[in-house]
């Protein structure tokens, strides 16, 4: 069952329990699913959909950055929730450990020795850790291993 699949499903539980919370981010999952569908002219592949959901966790936690700074508790708290409901359907996140092999792979396999070598690196690694791990994380992360 493909992801958006899954969503649609959800979507209708979240209709009969009366979840808006859930309801609406699911709602905003599926369009953002389908609009990307739609702009590719065809089915979305698992690791398509996987980005569009990484790109909604990465303006949920952008928002959620300047929503503290402007002190609104109140939308932090919608935004945390929201957050939280998409990364139910994201894979289960590397651990740092795991995470140290790949880059250490990656570097290797890249024959990297200094912070220029930087984009052949991510370049081998970003598609092994999409969805699976933060790319601002991986990015310093790799950065300091070529220090």
């Amino acid at each position: 069952m493909s992801l958006f699949d899954k969503i649609s499903q959800d979507l209708i539980q979240a209709q009969k329990k009366r979840d808006t919370i859930r309801l609406s981010t699911l709602r905003m999952l599926k369009s953002d699913l389908k609009y990307k569908q739609i702009e590719k002219n065809s089915p979305l592949s698992e690791e398509e959909e996987l980005v569009v959901l990484a790109s909604a966790v990465k303006k949920h936690k952008d928002s959620i950055e300047q929503f503290r700074q402007a002190q609104r508790n109140d939308l932090v708290a919608q935004e945390e929730g929201e957050l939280n409901i998409i990364l139910e359907y994201l894979p289960k996140q590397l651990s740092e450990e795991e995470l140290t092999d790949l880059i250490e792979q990656a570097i290797q396999e890249a024959g990297a020795v200094s912070k220029a070598d930087l984009g052949k690196v991510m370049k081998i690694l970003m598609p092994k850790v999409r969805g699976r791990s933060d790319g601002k994380l991986v990015s310093s992360l790799v950065t300091a291993k070529l220090s």
